[in-house]
């Protein structure tokens, strides 16, 4: 099956970022929600109303859709840059003890 979403800048240097548990390797600098539905994420999160899963949708900050939690925080992943190290995973749910 081909990837709904590849990489078009082939030139990149790539860094060591962690979602959900999962080690990827992502364009250093890049749009992180665009950089994560290249590497073959499409469930950012849930709903809290139904638990339905969603994903980036309007890649501006208008939907909310694209909601992660970086390093503790909650923001959305179209307004975030791809940085080393980072740790990024579904928002709103319990972590592993």
């Amino acid at each position: 099956m081909k990837p709904a979403f590849r990489n078009l800048n082939t030139d990149d240097s790539r860094v060591r970022v962690v979602f959900d548990g999962q080690d990827l390797s992502l364009p250093d600098g890049e749009n992180l929600a665009a950089s994560l539905l290249a590497a073959g994420i499409h469930h950012f999160r849930e709903t809290p109303a139904s638990g339905a899963p969603r994903a980036p949708y309007c890649m501006m900050g208008a939907c909310y859709d694209c909601l992660v939690e970086i390093d503790g925080i909650v923001r959305q992943a179209c307004l975030v840059t791809v940085q080393e190290g980072m740790t990024i995973r579904k928002p709103h749910e319990p972590q592993d003890a």
